[in-house]
């Protein structure tokens, strides 16, 4: 049998409570008042002021929703809630009340301090019986454990970072004691939380007190509940419990946790993207919203690891379509039923569905998702698909992205990454697409391999386009007639570094390496590469695209390079194991296309700030000034070549158009002039 407290108590019972108690605190306001028990003279007025508390009580209680309240689960908001509601119902009774004795003047004592009283009495035996019904659920759970017992004694825990995070995984474990945690103290570098309790749990110190709270209280792990914190402060409590002995767990970061909700179900092993993990990017999210919200959008390569990501970002923003373009019918199939399953919950008035991707929740009539297979080779196709369902806005992230795959497949770089890319551009020029935005890479500048220079190719494509609405735009505009044709999108480029977890990713690369017991394998001990999260990028990616206004390239905040040696290191310690030891790393050399260091702005490119502080921003006129005819009849020679599949013709024509591309595998030393540290140097 279910213990009494557990048991649930309906709000007929609140307000037969309230009934009873308004009814009391009336009599002991007058008695406060009067200073005796008999209220003489004053009763007819005690009468009249207690029939009005109790009929007007209870109408504003059921009006702000007070009785449909569940006080098992009450917090502030509910405190909130009942304050102002008592506060109004108190004013209103009290107006009546003398509003009454103005109308029907008698000699009845009518003390006007009364509703002043009433009021905070009122307040006590409305909050009363609510929260003494929640403090009892809080202690049952303790007792009982909501009926699950635990067969062992429960694991101490420390829990790094006493914020909101850290206060309700606390919480949690205190309302849950079937899950065998107690948190048994907090950590935080903050001096001013030294010493101070949160939910009864201490804060013992700061993260140097990991080692001596590990000993006294014989914990086993150690929760990093700091979803903002930077990588470098997340490698070094790592680094500090590794040498405790302690297992650390963590809260994922604040990209993961989208929805803003935070739960002990939500803790995860430590992940390699936690210890490169930079300081959260506030993003305008209104403005991405107002432009996506009831739009017609199209992404292509929705299948990949940044179109799906794309995908889900967007549909937060609840366009009307999202058409997802991709040639892979599986990871098509995936997206699409991802996505699904969020509109249908929608539909069914139920939270998203739970996935590992956080899927979004929506607030306004569900989007229409439109997964298409198609090929952005075939021009035909794309300007069906485009005719058909004249997107307003095109992210463009379909792309051959592996660089030592590519060198020897020139031909598939060319025709997908220069030609699909163009096919894009013009089927979203001849159908009136507004923004279009490409998505780029930092091989792209100063590119040593075919994939950087291919995707240098469709970087001028694109902004050649964006310069062309520009230049439209400057000539004024002309009023529409039948025949004209709708002027070219505001097409703009954003060029970024690795992503991790992307598919060909070298981080998954390593996890598989590490699984099968090594070695390791890096190409030099010196390569550096720029990583951000999925999830990071996409968000810099749509706000540029609120940004653009059509010709530019976008370059985001990839922060500090990493050292590949060093996020093998890491990835070999996050396993639980030890570098030459249990593993060892062995360095290959350099592969066909690769270099050493990643730049992300060419030397001729105007750069400069955007108004966002992560966003910055090139303008290069040089290059595509004279694409009439020229640039246009050789790029039509580049890609008729690639469909002869004549390699070497490939090579030698991708030389003459991109005049950066260097042909070969080029050890470099990063140059002051265009090597990105995280802050943007002075232009030159």
């Amino acid at each position: 049998m279910k213990p009494l407290l557990t048991r649930p108590l309906r709000n007929r019972y609140f307000f037969i409570s309230d009934i009873i108690l308004l009814g009391f605190a009336a009599y002991i306001s007058y008695v406060l008042r009067l200073e005796k028990f008999d209220l003489g003279l004053a009763w007819p007025g005690y009468l009249l002021f207690t029939g009005l508390a109790i009929v007007i009580t209870p109408l504003v209680f059921r009006y702000v929703g007070i009785y449909a309240r569940y006080w098992r689960y009450a917090s502030i908001e509910e405190m909130l809630l009942l304050a102002g509601a008592v506060t109004v119902a108190g004013l209103v009774v009290g107006a009546l009340h003398l509003a009454f004795f103005q109308v029907f003047p008698s000699d009845w004592p009518r003390p006007r301090s009364i509703p002043l009283i009433f009021l905070l009495l009122a307040l006590v035996a409305t909050a009363g019986p609510r929260f003494s019904v929640r403090l009892a659920m809080r202690l049952s759970r303790q007792r009982w454990g909501n009926g699950r017992k635990t067969a062992n004694p429960p694991q101490p825990i420390l829990i790094m970072g006493a914020g909101d995070a850290g206060a309700m995984i606390v919480r949690e474990m205190q309302n849950n004691p079937h899950l065998g945690l107690e948190p048994v103290g907090f950590l935080d570098d903050d001096p001013r939380k030294r010493d101070v309790k949160i939910h009864g749990v201490a804060v013992l110190g700061d993260r140097h007190a990991i080692h001596a709270a590990v000993k006294r209280h014989q914990v086993s792990q150690v929760i990093i509940a700091m979803p903002t914190a930077p990588g470098a402060a997340i490698r070094d409590i790592v680094r500090i419990c590794g040498e405790a002995g302690v297992q650390a767990r963590i809260i994922p970061g604040i990209y993961e946790l989208l929805d803003g909700s935070v739960s002990v179900k939500q803790v995860r092993d430590v992940r390699i993207e936690d210890l490169l993990r930079r300081n959260p990017i506030h993003t305008d999210i209104s403005a991405v919203r107002a432009m996506l919200r009831g739009k017609r959008v199209l992404v292509t390569g929705g299948g990949g690891s940044i179109g799906s990501e794309l995908c889900r970002q967007v549909l937060r923003c609840e366009p009307a379509e999202l058409v997802v373009v991709g040639h892979g019918e599986n990871s098509i199939f995936e997206i699409a039923n991802e996505l699904g399953a969020v509109v249908r919950s929608h539909e069914s008035g139920q939270d998203a569905v739970s996935n590992p991707n956080h899927a979004p929740r929506l607030s306004q009539p569900a989007s229409c998702i439109i997964p298409i297979i198609a090929d952005i080779r075939f021009p035909e196709r794309m300007r069906a698909i485009f005719e058909q369902y004249r997107p307003e806005t095109v992210f463009h992230a379909a792309a051959h992205k592996h660089v030592p795959l590519m060198e020897s497949n020139e031909v598939e770089a060319v025709t997908n990454n220069v030609l699909g890319t163009r096919n894009v551009v013009v089927a979203a020029t001849a159908t009136g697409v507004e923004r279009f935005l490409m998505i780029s890479t930092d091989k792209a500048v100063n590119p040593t391999s075919v994939m950087g220079a291919t995707k240098r190719l469709a970087e001028m494509v694109v902004t050649h386009a964006g310069q062309k609405r520009r230049k439209t735009e400057g000539q004024g505009a002309r009023p529409p007639s039948p025949c004209s044709t709708p002027p070219p999108p505001r097409c703009t480029v954003v060029r970024f570094g690795n992503v991790l977890g992307s598919r060909g990713s070298v981080v998954p690369f390593f996890q598989r390496q590490i699984a099968n017991g090594g070695p390791v394998t890096v190409t030099h001990p010196d390569m550096r590469r720029y990583f951000m999260t999925i999830p990071e990028a996409v968000q810099l990616v749509l706000q540029a695209a609120v940004l653009g206004e059509g010709g530019e390239i976008f370059a985001l905040d990839m922060g500090e390079p990493v050292r590949i040696a060093d996020l093998a290191h890491d990835l070999i310690r996050l396993s639980g194991l030890e570098l030459g030891r249990d593993i060892k790393i062995v360095y290959t050399g350099l592969r066909p296309g690769e270099k050493l260091f990643e730049d992300l702005f060419l030397e001729q490119e105007a750069y400069g700030r955007t108004m966002h502080e992560k966003v910055f921003v090139c303008r290069n006129g040089k290059e595509t000034a004279d694409w009439e005819p020229r640039m246009c009849s050789q790029i039509d020679e580049l890609i008729a070549a690639a469909q002869r599949g004549e390699a070497a013709e490939v090579r030698r024509r991708l030389r003459n158009l991109v005049p950066e591309y260097q042909g070969d595998a080029v050890i470099r030393s990063p140059s002051v002039e265009t090597h990105f540290h995280g802050h943007l140097p002075e232009p030159g």
